[in-house]
């Protein structure tokens, strides 16, 4: 069963290698997706893939690489065919 979410994580998440460490973990875990800084200072990220695998990493992103400081993780369900991205990518900034 494939799940796909879209997460908005606050905190200190820019600068802090947090789109390169969500990039090397996802991938880890086999999801497809991307991740992007936004221009408000938060990280937003699609994942999609295995259940299991998906939980794994929003878990993994509540807590962020060595660095990072989160403070929220909010989760929105999407539906796995609207991703349509093979293995995961880091995003420009918007």
């Amino acid at each position: 069963m494939r799940r796909a979410v879209r997460l908005r994580i606050s905190g200190r998440v820019q600068g802090v290698w947090y789109r390169g460490w969500t990039v090397e973990r996802a991938g880890a875990l086999g999801l497809d997706g991307w991740v992007r800084n936004r221009r408000d200072g938060s990280v937003e990220a699609v994942l999609c893939g295995a259940r299991e695998a998906v939980e794994r990493m929003i878990l993994a992103c509540r807590r962020g690489p060595p660095a990072a400081d989160v403070e929220s993780v909010d989760v929105d369900e999407l539906d796995p065919a609207s991703v349509v991205e093979a293995g995961f990518v880091q995003r420009e900034t918007v």
